[in-house]
């Protein structure tokens, strides 16, 4: 299967992207033939072969008069701000959300990070999704979405509204956090907050009217106990619910904290598949094999209470296609959960899975 798929909608031509270094290299093409503007949101960029790479091709658009914006996080993208200094000489602009405070209390102090992953090119291209730009998650399989066409505007105007406003506290009100609406889509922006988590009440209205099967991909899974509820109430109404998430992701503590719940949702009747591969770091949510969301959130705590996400929501049924296919391949590289050998794990990994679980949020 080729990982990247493209096909026009409407007023939107669609590429469908399963490998963050496949997806790095149709974005610096992208930028490589941008004309007017360039805009960046992505939690995180490091100085590595790829990030010079990125780095390097920037700048010899700001050099060429190109609007160059980027919004990287503090805690994502651990490089000192002279690292982008070849843009900003050239008249680009790069902001860092949230610099790291270095108080006691440095977790919960720096807790709050911007996570989403947004490019806008000319008002006509975009990408949204799951992906880095690292060197080191290169082969991770990822879940991006190119577009053309009039999204990009939309998308543009919420970078643009984020970059004035990240980190002021207003923006977290509830007037930065409405559902924009285009052609087939619902755009879905969260904020931190505690008590309003827009994406995840979004997840459980969509759930609750699944008729057939829930298909869940997340590197990260560690729902709270209402959504781990509501995904036993639903797999219990004879509804087919898969999960997809890494047989070893890239924080260890995550999997053991995951791994603590993995056997009462299989008993609810809930499938849990692990993925043999490179990490599996894409974020997609699928109902009835029609309605599909991805983008930047991860199925946990974390993203759903503390992290700034973006997800979109669709039904075209060729984009709807692509991503079911994924999934379907995803599925072919996946071991499925073997209920006897996690009743049988270590008891170091019990006791581990005990003592983060006060710390769940964090992760």
């Amino acid at each position: 299967m080729t990982s990247v798929y493209k096909e026009t909608l409407s007023s939107l031509k669609f590429d469908f992207f399963s490998t963050a270094g496949e997806w790095h290299d149709h974005l610096l093409e992208d930028i490589l033939i941008a004309k007017k503007s360039i805009f960046i949101e992505i939690y995180r960029f490091r100085d590595d072969t790829v990030g010079r790479k990125f780095l390097s091709a920037l700048s010899k658009k700001c050099k060429q008069g190109i609007d160059v914006l980027m919004i990287v996080d503090s805690w994502g993208t651990n490089v000192p701000e002279t690292f982008f200094n070849p843009i900003k000489k050239h008249g680009g602009k790069v902001i860092f959300y949230e610099k790291l405070k270095f108080t006691w209390d440095f977790i919960a102090s720096n807790h709050e990070r911007n996570h989403r992953k947004i490019v806008v090119i000319d008002d006509n291209i975009s990408h949204v999704g799951s992906a880095n730009i690292t060197e080191y998650s290169k082969n991770w399989r990822e879940s991006i979405v190119r577009m053309e066409g009039k999204i990009a505007p939309v998308l543009k105007k919420m970078i643009l509204n984020y970059a004035h406003n990240a980190n002021n506290q207003f923006y977290k009100q509830n007037q930065y956090k409405k559902i924009v609406k285009f052609q087939d889509f619902l755009i879905i922006q969260d904020f931190p907050s505690i008590y309003q988590q827009k994406i995840k009440s979004h997840y459980e209205r969509i759930i609750k009217k699944a008729k057939k099967e829930v298909a869940i991909i997340s590197p990260y899974f560690l729902p709270g106990y209402k959504l781990r509820r509501l995904l036993a109430m639903v797999a219990q109404k004879s509804i087919n619910i898969n999960i997809y998430i890494p047989n070893h992701s890239d924080v260890k503590m995550v999997d053991y904290l995951r791994d603590k719940y993995l056997g009462v949702l299989h008993r609810s009747g809930i499938k849990i598949w692990f993925y043999n591969g490179d990490n599996l770091h894409a974020k997609i949510l699928m109902i009835d094999g029609k309605k599909y969301v991805f983008g930047s959130s991860n199925f946990d705590y974390r993203s759903f209470r503390y992290m700034h996400e973006i997800m979109i929501q669709g039904q075209n049924q060729i984009l709807g296609g692509f991503i079911q296919e994924f999934i379907d391949e995803t599925q072919k590289k996946c071991s499925p959960f073997d209920y006897l050998k996690w009743k049988k794990r270590s008891q170091v990994s019990k006791i581990i899975g005990w003592i983060l679980l006060p710390f769940r949020h964090f992760f």
